[in-house]
């Protein structure tokens, strides 16, 4: 199965954003991005890959550890930025960046004391992907948009190991599906 971590928004963080989103889509050449659905936005903390079933034990327990070991903190949705010179459009965030970092960190460990091959490490980016390009545009106008977006902030208070599924349809636009496989509550007491 395919798997990652997550952190997810609350639902009326989701509904501000999607306010926003819906002005963006509304700026020229928005037709041109494949626009996300909000049913999935995430902060993706670690990117697992195909997952064997007999690894999920491990990596549900691993993941609990990492979880109970990092405290509640505070995060927003601010601002936005860039993947790949207009291929990827996201949210950006703001709030106790290195408790993400740090959590992102111990997901990734986690998966790999798991036995879950993972690629080379790199810099964590909090960020929550909005549209994609597949030859990239100027999205220069999304940024400006986006530079004065703030959402209310939250506490993330769990750690989501999420499947996705991706699409088999063939149909033009169809999206992933992502369903939770597990939640662990952050700080000791979880």
């Amino acid at each position: 199965m395919r798997l990652f971590a997550a952190v997810l928004p609350p639902e009326d963080v989701v509904h501000e954003l999607a306010v926003e989103v819906g002005r963006l889509r509304e700026l020229p050449g928005a037709d041109g991005m494949r626009w996300t659905e909000r049913a999935g936005w995430h902060f993706t903390l670690a990117f697992y890959g195909e997952v064997g079933e007999e690894l999920l034990p491990g990596l549900t327990e691993r993941l609990a550890r990492a979880a109970a070991r990092t405290e509640p903190f505070g995060l927003a949705l601010r601002g936005g930025g860039q993947f790949g010179r207009g291929k990827a459009l996201w949210a950006g965030a703001e709030g106790d960046l290195a408790a993400m970092r740090l959590l992102a960190g111990r997901a990734g460990a986690a998966a790999r004391k798991a036995g879950v091959p993972m690629d080379e490490h790199r810099r964590y980016t909090a960020h929550l992907t909005l549209a994609r390009s597949r030859g990239g545009v100027g999205v220069r106008p999304y940024l400006d948009a986006l530079e004065g977006f703030r959402s209310r902030t939250w506490t993330v208070e769990e750690l989501v190991l999420v499947r996705s599924h991706l699409p088999r349809s063939g149909v033009a636009g169809e999206q992933p599906r992502y369903e939770a496989v597990a939640r662990r509550a952050l700080g000791a007491a979880g």
